[in-house]
C-alpha cells in the first residue's frame, strides 16, 4: 500500500491523480499547511524539504519519495503505466515532466503569491510573473495544436502541467486566446481518475486557503 501525505494543491493532486489513474491501494493524509505540519520532525523525516507531497510504498521496504515529480516516476516505473518503454518516448515525457517543474510550476507559483495572497502590492512582480506563466502556457498551446496529448499517449507530462495549468485563473492569467490549451485541459479533466484524484483530500474553504497561502508568502511553506 502507499501512504500519501498531501494537502489540496496543484502539487498535490499531481500524486493523488496519478494514483488513482494507476488504480494501486493508498491512504491520503492530510498535512495541514496552515499549521505547519510539513515543518514537524516527524514528517521532515519522510520529505527533508518540508514540502508535500510525498508517498511511502508500504510495499516496498517502506520506501519514501518526495518531490512530486519524483513521485509521478517512482509510480509509473512502478506500474509500468503512463510512462513509455523505448528511450526517445521516455525522454519525450521526461523533458515535458521537467518543462512543468522547472517552470509552469515555479512561475504560477509567484503569480499567485504576487497576485493574490501578497499585502504589498508590487506592480513589477506581477507583471513578470503573470507574464512569463503566460509565455509558457502559450508553449503548452503551441505543442498541443499538432498533439493530443504533450508527449504520444497520455501521461505524467500530462497529469504534472494540467494541474498548474487549470488554476490559470487563480493568477490572473488570461488563456482565452490559447483554444489548444483549453481543449486539453477540458479534456483530461473529464477522465474520471483525475475527477476523483482533485478531491484527495477534500478541498479546504476559503478562510484556510487564505491562511495558508499567508504562511507560504511568510516563508512557513513555498510549495
Amino acid at each position: 500500500m502507499i501512504e500519501l501525505y498531501t494537502a489540496p494543491t496543484p502539487n498535490g493532486w499531481k500524486a493523488s491523480i496519478m494514483l488513482e489513474e494507476t488504480g494501486l491501494e493508498y491512504q491520503a493524509i492530510t498535512v495541514n499547511l496552515s499549521e505547519g505540519e510539513q515543518k514537524k520532525p516527524e514528517y521532515l523525516a519522510i520529505n527533508p524539504n518540508g514540502r508535500i507531497p510525498a508517498i511511502i510504498d508500504r510495499d516496498n521496504d517502506n520506501f519514501p519519495v518526495f518531490e512530486s515529480g519524483a513521485i509521478l516516476v517512482y509510480l509509473a516505473e512502478k506500474t509500468g503505466m503512463l510512462m513509455p518503454g523505448d528511450v526517445k518516448g521516455r525522454s519525450l515525457v521526461m523533458q515535458w515532466l521537467m518543462f512543468q517543474m522547472g517552470g509552469v510550476g515555479p512561475m504560477m507559483g509567484q503569480a499567485n503569491v504576487y497576485y493574490r495572497y501578497s499585502a504589498e502590492k508590487i506592480p513589477s512582480a506581477i507583471e513578470r510573473y503573470q507574464g512569463e506563466s503566460k509565455r509558457l502556457l502559450t508553449v503548452l498551446n503551441d505543442r498541443l495544436a499538432d498533439n493530443e496529448f504533450l508527449a504520444g499517449d497520455y501521461s505524467i507530462a500530462d497529469i504534472a502541467n494540467w494541474c498548474w495549468a487549470k488554476i490559470y485563473e487563480w493568477p490572473g492569467v488570461d488563456v482565452s486566446d490559447l483554444p489548444h490549451l483549453l481543449r486539453w485541459i477540458d479534456q483530461i479533466a473529464a477522465r474520471p481518475a483525475v475527477q476523483k484524484g482533485i478531491l484527495i483530500p477534500a478541498p479546504i474553504d476559503k478562510e484556510t486557503l487564505l491562511k495558508s497561502a499567508k504562511n507560504i508568502v511568510t516563508g512557513i511553506d513555498k510549495n
